[in-house]
């Protein structure tokens, strides 16, 4: 992939975009191709739905250069590294995937990336700033209140910008490595959802209680719960580095 291609870049981000969208739980409204109408009524003074479902190639392209990869500095960020900044940034804001990115390296937090960023970015190991920069956009859609509507979908497409963006820069042995250790990490949470359903339940009852019943029914379907979500986003980042690996 030639460096600063936004084509390629987009392609797999309009991969998981789709088509129309216009979901009432969405606080983005209507979106067509990962472009909301607010964002098209800024080339498009007045329009309305029907034209925002009707968008040429040209217009999603300028859109998606002016609003997203030259804020974030794409043509000037290591190959793999653009498209794990640019995606966060399409789905969450340019400022925000700048500001997890600026975390990652040590850079100034401002949520502008500027030559000080750039270089930092560049004196770091691109596998280790694409992992580090997914974990945190992973970690940032989990706060969010309509996580359990829309959860699981954004994992699978962060795991697959992930994988993408690491078979970028990597060898198939160490994609291969990457899926092995998802899966491993996944058998181990498994293990220990097992470990809390059963042995587990036992000791932490004895521990709480002093608490109400309810309170502990409650404390342990918590844990359950956030063990099922890291068991399905290991194995989801598990599936999409092995086919990664695969393609290599």
């Amino acid at each position: 992939m030639a460096k600063g291609n936004l084509p390629a870049v987009l392609a797999e981000t309009l991969a998981y975009e789709g088509g129309w969208s216009d979901h009432p739980s969405d606080p983005g409204g209507a979106t067509m191709k990962g472009i909301t109408l607010a964002v098209f009524r800024r080339y498009r003074p007045g329009a309305s739905k029907e034209q925002l479902r009707a968008i040429s190639a040209d217009d999603v392209e300028r859109i998606y250069r002016d609003g997203y990869w030259g804020p974030v500095r794409g043509d000037d960020l290591p190959e793999g590294v653009d498209l794990t900044v640019f995606d966060y940034g399409v789905n969450s804001g340019p400022s925000r995937s700048a500001k997890d990115l600026q975390r990652v390296v040590g850079a100034t937090v401002d949520g502008k990336i500027g030559p000080a960023t750039i270089a930092l970015v560049k004196a770091s190991a691109p596998r280790a700033v694409i992992k580090a920069h997914c974990a945190r956009r992973l970690g940032f859609v989990q706060s969010l209140a309509i996580w359990n509507t829309f959860g699981k979908g954004w994992a699978r497409r962060i795991a697959g910008i992930e994988a993408t963006s690491l078979s970028w820069v990597s060898t198939k042995a160490q994609l291969e490595a990457d899926a092995k250790q998802a899966r491993s990490t996944a058998a181990a949470q498994i293990g220990s959802a097992a470990g809390t359903g059963v042995v587990g339940t036992v000791d932490q009852t004895n521990h709480l209680s002093g608490l109400p019943i309810v309170l502990v029914v409650a404390a342990f379907v918590i844990v359950a719960g956030i063990l099922a979500i890291r068991i399905v986003i290991n194995n989801q980042r598990a599936g999409a580095l092995a086919n990664a690996a695969k393609e290599a």
